[in-house]
């Protein structure tokens, strides 16, 4: 999907060689991937004390059955 976006030019060179990256549509594809895993994780922060977990449940016991 072609898609025109203005964004600057320092920014994205300076990404393309930090990340090592031999086109800016690869560091801002990087980014964006990076962008989304970061939000993701945050998401998932967000949910530390909202879990109720059983006391009873035994990990170790889960293992040895199979």
């Amino acid at each position: 999907m072609p898609t025109n976006l203005a964004l600057d030019d320092q920014l994205i060179e300076e990404a393309r060689v930090i990340g090592n990256h031999k086109t800016k549509k690869a560091a801002v594809t990087e980014a964006l991937l990076e962008y989304i895993q970061r939000r993701k994780q945050m998401q998932i922060l967000n949910l530390f004390g909202k879990i109720d977990y059983d006391p009873d449940y035994d990990y170790k016991k889960q293992r040895k059955v199979q």
